[in-house]
């Protein structure tokens, strides 16, 4: 007997979920503001978030999105999520990495913060950047000078990389 002539039309798909919300409680799709607080100040508690990422962690634990909002609303208010803060501490963290400014704000973006944002923090972090380039290429490369231009632009792509722009590096070769 061939399974194609077996009809399953009266089996019980255990992958079929559509109505599982129908089966639970009002009590159990109740969601408690408290408890978004209590998982939001437990993911600060960890590290600085920018707002975009708190909302989508919480987001992707809390269905409702009006809760999520409103609470977070509520810790920016209480100075408890800041993105001007995240951003000044993530500046600094990053740089001491020796990642260069357009890499780091290349990753702020990504993080949901605006320009104005990161301009302040760039602004706020007082790094010199050609200072910064200088100790990255020693650390990478040490005091040697490139022998041929295969070995300059290996050091150049690796600047880049990190971040650094031409005007930043190219007084090293």
């Amino acid at each position: 007997m061939s399974s194609s002539s077996v009809n399953h039309s009266d089996d019980i798909d255990p992958f079929d979920v559509e109505d599982s919300s129908a089966e639970k409680s009002p009590e159990a799709l109740h969601i408690d503001p408290a408890d978004i607080r209590f998982a939001a100040m437990n993911l600060l508690a960890r590290r600085e978030h920018t707002r975009r990422e708190l909302h989508q962690k919480l987001q992707r634990r809390f269905p409702d999105a009006a809760l999520v909002a409103a609470e977070l609303k509520r810790l920016t208010a209480e100075n408890l999520q800041s993105d001007e803060r995240f951003a000044e501490n993530f500046v600094l963290y990053r740089a001491s990495l020796g990642f260069g400014y357009m890499h780091v704000r290349q990753d702020m973006r990504q993080r949901g913060l605006n320009d104005a944002q990161i301009a302040l923090a760039f602004e706020c972090a007082e790094i010199d950047w050609v200072t910064l380039a200088e100790e990255v290429h020693l650390k990478k490369f040490g005091q040697i000078p490139p022998l041929d231009i295969k070995a300059k632009a290996k050091r150049v792509r690796y600047m880049q990389y990190r971040g650094f722009g031409a005007d930043e590096y190219q007084h090293l070769f």
